[in-house]
C-alpha cells in the first residue's frame, strides 16, 4: 500500500506497470498493484484484496484539485514493486469513471473527512455488482449451408425467420418473436445453425424535444424563466435561488432552463429530496417534453439500474430526476443540476458517508462549469446568505399562478377551542371539514408524527416503553400492531400486560400519531371517504402514484399524513388544510428548529387553495404568541428569516460561523465518556474557535452504543477541515471506541 509515487528512474527498473486503485473499502487512500499494461485514470478493473476480489477504480496520483486546507497529508510506505499484487482484470465493457466524477469523489471524501473508498463506493453500486456489467449477447445466423441430418421443425423456423428481421438478437427477444422455447433456441446453437455474438451498441435513449409543448407563462415568469435559460446558456457555473410562493409555478419556470440545455445537447439532473415526489414530476415533465426521464432511487431494479447507468456515462440519457444519490452518475456532459426543494434536511445524508446534496450539487456543477438552479418557497438560511452577499443570482415569483389566490391562515387557541378529553381535533377545525365536504370540496389534516401514539405509558406504575437499543419511546403502529423504534428499526408484538410491573390492560397511548388522526377523523365523519399518506402506509413510488391519482379523480374527501404531504403536490380542489400540532417540533435544543417548524408548515399550509377555490388554513396550537406563528398568521416568511439571522449572527453560529460535530461512541457509557472528555483536553483553541461539551448526545443510546458529542465552532473564514483532522490525528484510540465526524451537521441527535 502506498500514498506516495516511486522515482521516475525506479520505474523504468519495474516490468510492468505500477497503477494506484482505489477499493471502496475505508482505507486512507488508493492502493498499489501490478499491471501488465498502462490503464487510465478511471479505469475500472477487478483486483485482490485479502481474500477478496473487488472492483475498483484506478486513481489519480495526487488530488491536485482539491483546495489546499483540504488535502491530506502524503504518509505511508511504498511497496517495492516486485511484491504488489496483479490486478484479476479490467472492465472492458463499462465506461470509465470520468475526471469530474473522480474529482467529486475526492472533494466529497476531504470535505467530510470521510474515506474516499466509501465514497467511491456510492458510484460504484451498479459496475460493483457481481456479473451485473457483462456485456450483452446475443444470436445470429451461423454462414453457410445447412449442416446435414437438421431437423428444421416449425419451432426452429420460426426462430430463424425471427433472426431475420432483427439479428443479432438475445435468447429472450428471439423467444418473444418467434413463440420458441430457449431450449429450442440452445437447442439451434448446439446443431450448428446459430453463433453467439456481442450485441450491437446501445442505441441512443428516446429524446426528449424541448418544443414539445411550451407552457403560457406570465409576464412575471417568463422574465424568471429568461434569467435562467440565460445562466445556462452561458456555459460557466453560476447559481441561481429561484424562490417563489407555492403554487407560484417554479417547476415550469426552470422546465424553461431544461429546455435550454437540451437544446445545447447537454445532460440535466434534477435532485427531489424524496423519491415518492418523482411519479408526480415525471408526468409534468412528459407533458412538458414529450418523454419521461430517467429515474434514479434505491427502489429501481438492478437490470434498471444497469441499463441507466451505462445510458448516462454513454451521454445517451438526456435527464435524470432522482435522490441525492444522483450525483454519484457518471455524466458524460452534464450542462445543468436543479435542486428542488432546496431547503429540505432529507438532502443531508447522515449515515455512512456523511454530505449534504445540495451542498455538494454545488460542488458537483461547479466542477463541470455548469448552471446550478436552487428552488424553494421557504429557501434555508445559507441559501439567502449567499444570495445576500452575491455569490447566488436570485429570481423571485411573487405570486399564484393563473387565478389562484394564497391561502387565508388562521390560528386554533388550543386553551380556548380545545377537543374533548381524548381527542384531538378542534371542534372548530372539525367544523370547518364538514363544511368543506358539503361544497365537494377536499380537506387535509397535517401531523408530523408517524403510528398511532409516541409513547405508551403503563398507568399502574408509570413506566414507560423504551427501546431496549436506543435512548427512545416506541411507538405504536395499531395497524401492523407493533411497537417500533423510529431510530434502530427495532420492532416487537404489541402487548397487554406493563413488562415492568406485570399489570394487565393498564398500558396507555399517550399523544397522537396519524393513525390516531384517521381513527378519530373515521368517527367524526364517517361518510367520508379517508387516505393516509405516511412513510409507513406510501412504501414506493407506485404507491404513492396511486394515491396521487385518487385525489386527483376526487376519490378521497379527507387526507391525513405526515410531512411526506408538505411537499410539491398540485390538488386544485384541496381548500383546506388543518395542522393538528403546529407546536410540534419547537421544543429541543436544535439550532434549526423554529427555521425547520416555519417552512413545514410554510409548505404544508401551501397545498391548500392551488386551483380557482379560495385556501383556509387552520393551525391548532398552544403557543400563539411564538415567532413562528406570528410569521405565519402575517404570511411573513422574510422578515421570520431576518429574526433568525439575527439570532445567530453574534455567536457566529450557521450560515454566519462554521460547525462540526464530533460523535463518540462505545458499548458501555464509561468508554465513550473518557474518549470525549480526553478528545476535550486535546481540543483545538484560538481566536474564533470553541469547542462545546462533550455532552451526552439528546439520543444518548443508538444502536446500543452510547454517544457523548462535541461541537466545534469556528468563523467562517477558518477552515474546519485542517483543524479537524490535526484534533483527530491525535487523539487518544479505545477499543470498541468510534469516533465519526458531521461536518455541517443538520441534525443534533
Amino acid at each position: 500500500m502506498a500514498e506516495n509515487s516511486l522515482p521516475s528512474h525506479s520505474r523504468r527498473m519495474e516490468a510492468g506497470h505500477r497503477l494506484s486503485v482505489l477499493v471502496p473499502r475505508p482505507l486512507d487512500g488508493p492502493l498499489d498493484y501490478r499491471s501488465d499494461r498502462p490503464l487510465a485514470p478511471g479505469t475500472l478493473v477487478r483486483v485482490p484484496l485479502g481474500r477478496q476480489e473487488l472492483t475498483g477504480c484506478v486513481w489519480d496520483s495526487q488530488p491536485t484539485h482539491l483546495p489546499a486546507d483540504f488535502r491530506p497529508s502524503s504518509r505511508g510506505r511504498v511497496i517495492a514493486f516486485e511484491k504488489l499484487r496483479s490486478i484479476t482484470g479490467v472492465l472492458e465493457h463499462v465506461p470509465p469513471l470520468p475526471d469530474d466524477l473522480r474529482q467529486f469523489i475526492d472533494w466529497v471524501a476531504a470535505y467530510g473527512l470521510s474515506a474516499p473508498g466509501m465514497v467511491l463506493a456510492i458510484a460504484l453500486r451498479v459496475p460493483a455488482q457481481a456479473g451485473s456489467m457483462k456485456p450483452a449477447m446475443g444470436w445470429v445466423r451461423k454462414p453457410g449451408p445447412l449442416p446435414d441430418k437438421v431437423r428444421l421443425t416449425p419451432a426452429r423456423r420460426a426462430v430463424l425467420a425471427a433472426l431475420e428481421s432483427r439479428s443479432p438478437s438475445s435468447t429472450a427477444m428471439l423467444s418473444e418473436a418467434s413463440g420458441a422455447s430457449a431450449a429450442v433456441i440452445r437447442g439451434l446453437a448446439n446443431a450448428g445453425l446459430l453463433e453467439e455474438c456481442l450485441m450491437e451498441a446501445s442505441s441512443p435513449a428516446e429524446q426528449a424535444d424541448p418544443d414539445h409543448a411550451p407552457p403560457v407563462l406570465s409576464e412575471e415568469q417568463a422574465e424568471a424563466a429568461e434569467a435562467l435559460v440565460a445562466g445556462v446558456e452561458e456555459r460557466v457555473f453560476t447559481v441561481t435561488l429561484l424562490e417563489g410562493v407555492t403554487g407560484s409555478g417554479k417547476t415550469e419556470v426552470y422546465f424553461e432552463a431544461v429546455a435550454a440545455c437540451l437544446k445545447q445537447g447537454r445532460q440535466v439532473l434534477v435532485l427531489l429530496p424524496e423519491i415518492v415526489l418523482t411519479a408526480q414530476w415525471t408526468d409534468r415533465f412528459e407533458r412538458r417534453f414529450g418523454i419521461r426521464p430517467a429515474v434514479w432511487h434505491s427502489e429501481l431494479g438492478q437490470k434498471t439500474r444497469r441499463e441507466t447507468w451505462c445510458a448516462i456515462a454513454e451521454g445517451r440519457q438526456q435527464v435524470v430526476v432522482g435522490a441525492r444519490s444522483a450525483l454519484f452518475l457518471p455524466f458524460a456532459n452534464l450542462g445543468l443540476v436543479v435542486v428542488d426543494e432546496e431547503h429540505e434536511n432529507t438532502y443531508k445524508q447522515e449515515e455512512g458517508v456523511l454530505y449534504h446534496g445540495r451542498d455538494m450539487a454545488i460542488v458537483r456543477a461547479r466542477l463541470v462549469q455548469a448552471a446550478v438552479i436552487l428552488v424553494s418557497a421557504t429557501p434555508s438560511m445559507e441559501t439567502l446568505v449567499n444570495v445576500q452577499k452575491g455569490r447566488f443570482r436570485h429570481e423571485v415569483l411573487e405570486a399564484r399562478h393563473g387565478t389562484a389566490q394564497m391561502p387565508e391562515i388562521s390560528l386554533i387557541d388550543m386553551k380556548a377551542h380545545g377537543p374533548e378529553r381524548g381527542q384531538f381535533l378542534s371542534p372548530l377545525l372539525c367544523e370547518s371539514i364538514e363544511e368543506r365536504m358539503k361544497a365537494g370540496e377536499q380537506s387535509m389534516l397535517f401531523l408530523n408524527r408517524r403510528g398511532y401514539a409516541p409513547m405508551t405509558i403503563c398507568r399502574a406504575c408509570g413506566h414507560r416503553l423504551q427501546c431496549p437499543h436506543c435512548s427512545a419511546w416506541m411507538v405504536e403502529h395499531r395497524r401492523r400492531r407493533i411497537l417500533a423504534c423510529h431510530h434502530c428499526e427495532y420492532t416487537q408484538p404489541l402487548i397487554s400486560s406493563c413488562s415492568d410491573c406485570g399489570a394487565q390492560d393498564s398500558l396507555v397511548p399517550i399523544g397522537p400519531g396519524v393513525e390516531r388522526i384517521h381513527e378519530e377523523a373515521q368517527a367524526r365523519f364517517p361518510d367520508a371517504r379517508l387516505l393516509s399518506m405516511a412513510s409507513d402506509t406510501l412504501t414506493s413510488p407506485a404507491a404513492m402514484e396511486e394515491a396521487v391519482r385518487k385525489i386527483s379523480s376526487r376519490e378521497v374527501d379527507l387526507i391525513i399524513g405526515t410531512q411526506v404531504v408538505a411537499k410539491g403536490w398540485h390538488f386544485p380542489d384541496l381548500t383546506l388544510v388543518g395542522v393538528v400540532d403546529a407546536d410540534l417540533g419547537l421544543g429541543g435544543g436544535d439550532l434549526r428548529a423554529a427555521e425547520r417548524t416555519m417552512q413545514l408548515l410554510h409548505q404544508v399550509a401551501g397545498r391548500a387553495g392551488r386551483g380557482t377555490k379560495p385556501g383556509q388554513v387552520m393551525l391548532q396550537s398552544y403557543a400563539g404568541d411564538h415567532p413562528v406563528m406570528k410569521a405565519l398568521l402575517a404570511n411573513d416568511f422574510i422578515s421570520f428569516m431576518e429574526q433568525e439571522a439575527a439570532q445567530r449572527r453574534p455567536g457566529f453560529w450557521p450560515p454566519y460561523g462554521r460547525l462540526a460535530a464530533v460523535i463518540v461512541s462505545a458499548p458501555k457509557e464509561r468508554q465513550a465518556e473518557e474518549l470525549a472528555r480526553l478528545l476535550a483536553l486535546h481540543a483545538p483553541r484560538g481566536e474564533g474557535i470553541q469547542v462545546l461539551g462533550p455532552a451526552p448526545a439528546p439520543l444518548a443510546l443508538l444502536r446500543d452504543r452510547y454517544r457523548y458529542r462535541l461541537l466545534l465552532r469556528t468563523r467562517r473564514d477558518i477552515a474546519l477541515q485542517p483543524l479537524l483532522r490535526r484534533w483527530l490525528d491525535g487523539a487518544p484510540r479505545r477499543n470498541d471506541a468510534r469516533i465519526d465526524v458531521d461536518v455541517d451537521p443538520v441534525s443534533f441527535m
